[in-house]
């Protein structure tokens, strides 16, 4: 049995020894042989390697990877980067010296997803105002379940959400952010869920019928993903057809529920799609919603990539009818560049539906005797314990720039994208798939040997091979960084986002040229 030691007995009975002391020096105290006075850490050393750190964050991040004049990355393949990188965890801590080589090494072989020439994914850029809420937030390392616990990042969290649910038209609702959009449409599948079979929460799937929804076939995979997560399965996602553009057509989405009814299963939930993730598709929310109310059935938005046309007051147009869904994901770490990860479920429902669907009413967190208004304890709303303030680095930015700015800048990429689109239709050897509806830019880049080919069978094969080999010359080189993919029937093509702010005409520019350069003699 451990117990700590006593070396002054005496000192209760005017032990002189114990008098003559240096003021303020303390006798170890021991459990288990460990010494428990005063902390084990050093602070000195590390305030001053997190001092150095910041540092090496400001200059070779901040200031070095958003220059257009450097790589947008470094690339090697893993069995060579393994050996470059010292990844080995030993006995003994490394030298403060040896951590910050550390530091410079990973900073240096990751991809500089804040370069103005990285067009890989759905996100990109670098929002000064978002970092900073970002380093406050991980210096502070709060979890927002309890208002005791995050009263500020709590408060910021009720704002940005307001003011979300009013930019997708509703009076009044409800919301929780979640860390990314696929748990965000999850929680909107077992919202509409419960909402049409509340026992579900307690008595579990068993005696319940056969459940089937409905989302678009160009929909994010997330909705497989989460049917099969929820037990829902994934043979009970009916995928209604789209139309040349990628949207869903309503009148196939109608035949679908009244097919499901025939086979006896029980149609509860629609899920539409603003933004598709390849082609960048607006389903027509309008028409779904009135399918939706004639067959009683709860309509989610994915609005994870698109929701930000809606700060435009030019482009919001694009989410016509949103406001009559009764769900919306929307990550403003997209094209609002709040930083990874940052997605907010909103709802329209004000019952207290998010809470009585996920609250687990845990005791040592959610007292209801608390001295506060135990209202701010949205914690149990969400399927998260611990859960990341989100919203403050969205709020940091939407504070900077004011709504004007975020509209600047949905506007400007729009622009952008519109300046490519013109270019891509002037220049020898590139193609278009389609007009784009949104800043997905998506085209073929077709090399001199395969210009006067026949568009056959041996073209498309040919052609197919092109994408991926001018992204590996790319890759390699460092110059820029551009997605690509086939798509329903189609082979191999690039689709270009533009996000960031810090891209200019002449990034637009230099990606085409670049690529005529890569694939010139394929």
């Amino acid at each position: 049995m451990s117990h700590a030691r006593d070396d002054h007995q005496g000192a209760s009975q005017g032990d002189s020894g114990q008098k003559e002391m240096t003021p303020g020096k303390k006798i170890p105290i021991f459990v288990d042989g460990v010494v428990l006075n005063g902390p084990q850490t050093d602070v000195k050393a590390g305030e001053k390697f997190v001092e150095e750190a910041c540092r090496l964050i400001m200059e070779e991040v901040v200031l070095k990877a958003t220059d257009v004049n450097e790589k947008v990355c470094e690339w090697q393949p893993p069995e060579q980067l393994r050996q470059l990188l010292d990844l080995e965890m030993r006995d003994t801590g490394e030298s403060q010296d040896k951590l910050l080589k550390l530091c410079q090494d990973v900073i240096h072989f990751s991809v500089k997803t804040n370069h103005p020439r990285f067009f890989n994914q759905l996100y990109a850029g670098l929002d000064y105002y978002s970092l900073a809420a970002r380093i406050i937030t991980e210096a502070l390392n709060p979890s927002i379940y309890t208002y005791e616990v995050s009263p500020v990042f709590l408060l910021v969290e009720e704002a940005v959400l307001k003011k979300m649910i009013e930019c997708v038209g509703w009076k009044e609702g409800d919301g929780i952010f979640n860390p990314g959009g696929s748990v965000s449409n999850m929680c909107a599948m077992n919202l509409a869920r419960y909402r049409h079979c509340p026992d579900i929460k307690e008595k579990g799937l068993s005696g319940l019928p056969r459940l089937i929804l409905f989302t678009s076939a160009e929909c994010h995979y997330s909705m497989k993903k989460a049917a099969s997560f929820l037990g829902i399965g994934t043979q009970n996602v009916y995928f209604v057809e789209t139309d040349g553009r990628g949207k869903m057509i309503p009148e196939d989405l109608e035949k679908q529920i009244w097919q499901a009814r025939q086979e006896g299963a029980v149609p509860f939930l629609v899920c539409a799609t603003s933004g598709t993730t390849v082609l960048g598709a607006f389903d027509p929310l309008d028409e779904i919603a009135e399918v939706c109310e004639r067959h009683g059935l709860w309509l989610h938005v994915d609005a994870s990539w698109g929701g930000s046309a809606l700060v435009s007051r030019k482009h919001r147009r694009l989410l016509h009818g949103i406001h009559r869904a009764d769900s919306v994901a929307w990550n403003p770490h997209k094209m609002l560049m709040a930083g990874i990860q940052c997605s907010a479920l909103l709802v329209k429902d004000k019952s207290d539906l998010l809470k009585k669907c996920y609250s687990a009413k845990a005791t040592y967190l959610f007292q209801q005797d608390k001295f506060y208004d135990v209202s701010y304890d949205t914690g149990d709303k969400s399927i998260q314990c611990s859960r990341r303030p989100d919203a403050f680095k969205f709020w940091m930015t939407w504070k900077a720039l004011g709504t004007s700015g975020l509209e600047e800048r949905v506007n400007r990429a729009f622009a952008l994208s519109r300046y490519l689109v013109d270019e891509i239709k002037k220049r020898e050897g590139f193609k278009l798939l389609m007009e784009p509806e949104y800043t997905n830019v998506c085209f073929w880049y077709i090399p001199p040997s395969l210009r006067e080919m026949e568009e056959g069978p041996e073209f498309w094969r040919k052609l197919s091979l092109v994408a991926p080999a001018i992204k590996e010359k790319m890759m390699k080189k460092g110059s820029l960084m551009l997605g690509y993919q086939p798509h329903r029937g189609k082979v191999n093509f690039f689709r270009q986002v533009v996000i960031s702010p810090q891209v200019s005409r002449e990034d637009m520019d230099f990606l085409l040229d670049e690529i005529d350069s890569l694939g010139r003699d394929m």
